[in-house]
Formats: structure tokens, sequence, C-alpha cells
């Protein structure tokens, strides 16, 4: 199957919605009357921006709606540190899908995004119609351990000039951000010349979020997410459910498998050409295979009726 993909992104409603007294910035493409793909981005603190590849499935008869999570980009960022928790961001989805009466949706999650929708469904799975994940996690601490592996496997020049400096603490020297990005551009994104889109949510990143939540750096998790692990409770989610992973990603296609394995009838996608950003580093392919996993699921519900 063969799809246009857009070059820009400037057919879309956008605006904001009070959830828990806060305003969310929301961005919206394609018709209210079609399905309805809710998209989570990851970070902990990025913008939605990296993940609108997905908005090509508007071409498809897809809604797709898009928010910056509280803290992040054009929403509010309060500032009390000790809001920022999976627990929070849970009850911001499920206020912001209500205050935006969506309905019941597919939930699309990128990295830390599969995660919060991960955990989202372990609550309110009776809101979805599918659960969809790229790069995701459900074990803060295996994923940890996977990319300790990855690091490994970098030049050893590269990884001495990171221990040296993560032993000193001093993860802002120049010798260690250009070794980090030895990292990023392995097992990031592999693309030569990275989307316009991914480099605005990286250089807009909320630095109160990522710091609270997660750390320095993606492999340095000292934040609060670092113990989250909810690997024995996978079984309780009952959607259809479509996992995936770049063969380079730096989330370890491991802990795909993990989740694949522990959502029973779960589907399992590995891309072979990447590394984090499945979206755009084998765009056409990666949007082929969820609007065919997506047009599976529809088909079923509509033989329900």
């Amino acid at each position: 199957m063969s799809r246009q993909v857009s070059e820009n992104f400037s057919e879309y409603k956008d605006g904001y919605v009070v959830v828990s007294g806060y305003k969310l910035y929301y961005k919206i493409f394609g018709s209210d009357h079609s399905e309805t793909l809710l998209c989570v981005h990851g970070g902990p603190g990025l913008t939605h921006d990296y993940i609108l590849s997905v908005a090509d499935l508007a071409k498809d008869g897809f809604k797709v709606v898009f928010y910056d999570q509280l803290g992040c980009g054009k929403s509010d960022v309060p500032k009390n540190l000790n809001m920022f928790t999976i627990e929070r961001a849970v009850e911001d989805l499920e206020g912001f899908r209500r205050e935006m009466n969506l309905g019941k949706v597919h939930l699309v999650g990128s990295s830390y995004g599969g995660l919060l929708a991960i955990a989202y469904a372990l609550k309110y799975q009776k809101n979805l119609k599918s659960l969809i994940s790229a790069g995701e996690l459900a074990s803060v601490p295996h994923a940890i351990m996977c990319m300790e592996e990855l690091k490994a496997q970098l030049p050893p020049d590269v990884r001495d000039v990171m221990k040296k400096h993560e032993d000193a603490g001093d993860y802002g020297n120049p010798e260690y951000v250009k070794a980090v990005d030895v990292f990023y551009k392995t097992y990031f994104c592999r693309l030569p010349e990275w989307p316009k889109e991914v480099m605005y949510s990286l250089e807009h990143v909320s630095l109160p979020v990522y710091g609270t939540m997660n750390g320095p750096n993606e492999f340095t998790v000292v934040g609060n997410i670092r113990h989250w692990d909810v690997s024995p409770q996978l079984g309780k989610i009952r959607v259809p459910t479509l996992v995936t992973a770049g063969k380079y990603d730096e989330v370890s296609p491991k802990e795909a498998r993990n989740i694949h394995n522990g959502i029973r009838g779960s589907r399992l996608v590995i891309f072979q050409k990447s590394a984090h950003l499945t979206m755009w580093e084998e765009r056409e392919k990666y949007l082929n295979v969820v609007q065919t996993f997506l047009n599976s699921v529809t088909k079923k519900g509509r033989r329900k009726h």
C-alpha cells in the first residue's frame, strides 16, 4: 500500500481546554464524524509536534487529536513540581478526553507517551477502542538496563567520555553533550536530517517536567518515574493492542516484546530500519501498519452492531 504523506500540517483546528484548573493546548486534524485517534507525546516534557506525522491518518478518514501535557509546549506550566507525576498525567489525559467530548478513542502513545497510555489503559480501558504504542515501556528499570547495554555498544572513546562526566555529575559539559549526541543519532533517530517537527519538540522541551520525572538525559533516569513498573499488570489490558519498536530503539525491542507477551492477543511489529522515531524513520510503513491495525479493529466493531 502506498500513501501520500504530508510535508506540512497546516489544516487543523486548535485551541485550549481547561482540565483540573489548567489550560491544555490541543490540535485536531480530520472530521468530527470519524473514528478518533488520541495521540500522547513522550519526553516526559516534549511537545506534541514530534509525533505530528500521525496526522497523515486524517487523510484515511480518522480524526487525529494531539495535546500538550501539563507543563509542556503551549499548555500551562504550574510552579509546583510535585504535580508532574504519572498518576496526575493519567488523570489529565482522562480529563482531556472527557472535556473534549471525544468518547471512546484509539489511544496512540510514543515513548513515555506509550508508558502513559499503558497506565491509562490499566485504569480507564473502558474508554478505549484500541491501544497503539511506539517505543513504549511498561518497566522503567528494565528499559534503563537495556539502555546500559546499548551504551556498552558505542565506540570506546565515546563510552570513556560519558563515564568520566557521569561519574563527576557534569551532565552539561560540552564534551559530554557531544558524546550523548552519538547515542541519540544511533538509538533515537537514524535519519541524516531530523524532521523540523522533532527539532522543535527537542528545542522546546520542558526542563521542569523532564528534570522532575526523568533526569538529565534519556539513559540517566533519576526522576520520579525511575521505579515505575507495571509489567505484572499487563494481563489486565483487554483492548486490541498494537506494540511497535525500532530495531535500534533506545527503548529496546526487548521491552516491546515483554509488553507484547504481557498483553494477550496484542500485535508486535519491529521496524528493521528504525531507532526510536519509527513514525518518521519509516514513516510510510509505520502509518500503513497503524492503518491496517485500525481498520481491523473498526471492522470488527462494525460487525458487532
